[in-house]
């Protein structure tokens, strides 16, 4: 019997003949300039703060770029902490089948890997894209139950596209490849429970630190069970419903490749994907009938189905949790005209007018299918107008993707509020210019500026 491992490593080990276009290497250069720059944003929040005290013993010991300081780390630690600092704003790219976050599980270890072994920026890509394939297979099959049983699929589905990824990018071998992939299931975790504080940043750093872990010992010769996926006690047993991934794993490498087929969904507001649909309604009602926050009486959204289920805070208590409230999300976008960065301090939380909105509006999960997704808005208006809209696809999804020069003020507002002198737009020539620089000379031009560690 030829074991899920098995066929995952023999597409992996010869993914690098696959051809690949100059187009699909640009998605891959996009995703890395959107997740550096989120992650420049998030380098003073508190997680990536104690993650960076936590570093502290360690810094200057490597060759990978901690991204938001500029300082230097081993591969492992770095994807640690790049992990972090890439999802703690909530505000990175999203893949539907995995219903999560590709980019964060998948680059973070890359990057690190590619820095300390010098390999170039094409290599890279690739391996990205050989990940985010195997990544979307799974998923497929099984991200839906995985998600209902409480698990937080970016680190816990993510783990197995890094690890393949990983795989590829350092050129191991069909057996060491099956070894990565056993010890990564080893490594597996992340639930949901922790969604709203630092745990759920956490869990997707340690994604990447275990992908760089389990890749790194499975070339040095240490093994792992060859049916780590569908054995019997094996990950499809325990993580999922036992479903069997043959026919799924059966067209990797097929054209079209996920990456053409479903590709990269990015955010164009700092919260859970899931609030993006709704947003895009009400911010367009808004300005359409230039509406504020005291001319509505009462907001109604329905979504397609399971389109709550991340967002259980009505009356979120902090800025994390307010990332993950529908009413939060939607009194903010009627009282500012905008969701920003800036929306989620503790003072944009707290503001009164806002808090004392947020019982007038109310949200369901409508009946039918979950697939294709979908969200109704209605506004009640005190003059007694009831207006309404329905969206399908928000701006900055895979069908409808941001610019080149839209995803660059996307990284102008980070660095902002990250409060860095790097140049956005130099950086962004550098990732998605005609000759893209390696990442690890890109990184190198970057200046040192270390956070100021939490007090004791």
């Amino acid at each position: 019997m030829v074991t899920a491992s098995a066929r995952i490593a023999s597409f992996a080990a010869n993914f690098c003949e696959h051809p690949l276009a100059e187009e699909q290497h640009h998605l891959v250069y996009r995703a890395f300039l959107d997740l550096f720059s989120v992650a420049v944003a998030g380098r003073h929040e508190p997680a990536v703060r104690i993650a960076r005290h936590y570093l502290r013993d360690t810094i200057g010991a490597g060759r990978a770029t901690l991204w938001a300081s500029g300082e230097l780390a081993a591969p492992e630690m770095a994807a640690f902490f790049n992990g972090i600092a890439g999802h703690v704003l909530d505000y990175d790219d999203v893949m539907q089948p995995l219903r999560g976050h590709p980019s964060v599980a998948l680059l973070p270890a890359l990057v690190a890997l590619a820095q300390s072994t010098g390999v170039d920026n094409k290599r890279l890509s690739a391996a990205y894209i050989a990940g985010f394939e195997v990544l979307a297979k799974i998923s497929t099959v099984m991200a839906n139950r995985h998600i209902a049983k409480g698990w937080h699929p970016t680190a816990s589905l993510g783990v197995l596209g890094a690890v393949v990824a990983c795989s590829v990018l350092l050129g191991l071998n069909e057996k060491q490849t099956c070894h990565a992939i056993g010890l990564a299931v080893a490594q597996a975790a992340g639930n949901r429970q922790n969604f709203g504080t630092m745990a759920k940043s956490f869990q997707v750093g340690q994604a990447g630190a275990a992908a760089v872990r389990a890749v790194l010992l499975a070339q040095s010769g240490f093994d792992a069970p060859l049916d780590a996926l569908d054995g019997k006690y094996g990950y499809m047993a325990l993580y999922g419903e036992k479903e069997d991934l043959t026919s799924a794993l059966a067209t990797l490498g097929h054209s079209p490749l996920a990456i053409d087929a479903i590709g990269l969904d990015v955010k164009k507001y700092p919260c859970c994907y899931a609030t993006h649909r709704a947003l895009d309604g009400v911010l367009e009602l808004r300005a359409q009938h230039g509406l504020d926050l005291e001319t509505i009486d009462s907001v109604n959204v329905v979504t397609s189905g399971r389109g709550l289920e991340s967002l259980p805070y009505a009356v979120p208590r902090n800025e994390l949790e307010a990332k993950f409230s529908m009413e939060y999300t939607v009194a903010c976008a009627l009282l500012d005209g905008r969701i920003r960065l800036a929306s989620f301090s503790e003072e944009m939380v707290h503001r009164p007018a806002l808090r004392a909105f947020l019982s007038r509006i109310t949200k369901r999960e409508g009946s039918g299918s979950e697939l294709p997704r979908w969200a109704e808005v209605t506004l009640r208006l005190r003059n007694g107008k009831v207006l309404e809209q329905r969206i399908t696809s928000s701006r900055g999804d895979a069908e409808n993707p941001l610019s080149d020069t839209e995803l660059m003020v996307k990284a102008e507002d980070c660095f902002s509020y990250g409060d860095v002198a790097w140049s956005a737009k130099k950086f962004a020539g550098l990732v998605l210019g005609t000759f893209p620089m390696a990442v690890d000379g890109i990184l190198r031009k970057l200046p040192t500026q270390r956070i100021a560690e939490m007090p004791q």
